[in-house]
C-alpha cells in the first residue's frame, strides 16, 4: 500500500497506524498511543547490547524512544512527544531499529560473517 506524503510532525490515526504496522512492521503493535516492540534476549549482557544499539540509532536520528529494560527483554516505545502522536519519524526509526536488531549475517547470501553460533554460551537475540 502507498501512504500519502505527510509533514514530519503530522500524526496518524489509530486505524492508519495499525494498518501501516501490519504492512511494514508486523512485529510491532499499537497500544496506548505508542507503537511498540518487545525484543527478547538471552540475558542481561544481550539486553544491554540491544539498549545500546537502540540508543545509538535514536541519538543519531535525534528522536528518542521510551524503553522498558529487564533481564531478558527490551520494550521499545515510539511516539512523537512534540506532535503528541505517532508520526513518520516513529515509523522510520522503528524500521531502522528493526533492521539493526534483527540483522543476521548468516542469513545473507555469500556473507563472510557466520553469525552467532547456535550454542547456549553465545546466545544473543531471540530472533523472530
Amino acid at each position: 500500500m502507498s501512504w500519502r506524503v505527510r509533514k514530519h510532525e503530522e500524526t496518524y490515526g489509530e486505524d492508519e497506524i495499525k494498518q501501516r504496522l501490519a504492512d511494514e512492521l508486523p512485529h510491532w503493535y499499537y497500544e496506548d498511543g505508542w507503537i511498540r516492540r518487545k525484543y527478547k534476549t538471552s540475558g542481561w549482557k544481550s539486553t544491554l547490547m540491544v539498549v545500546n544499539a537502540v540508543g545509538h540509532l535514536a541519538e543519531a536520528a535525534f528522536h528518542h524512544p521510551d524503553l522498558t529494560v529487564s533481564y531478558a527483554f527490551v520494550i521499545v516505545k515510539l511516539m512523537n512527544h512534540a506532535a503528541k502522536g505517532v508520526t513518520n519519524k516513529d515509523f522510520q526509526l522503528a524500521r531502522k531499529i528493526e533492521e539493526v536488531i534483527q540483522w543476521q549475517p548468516a542469513k545473507e547470501a555469500e556473507s563472510a560473517l557466520e553469525g552467532t553460533p547456535d550454542d547456549p554460551r553465545f546466545k544473543y537475540i531471540k530472533y523472530d
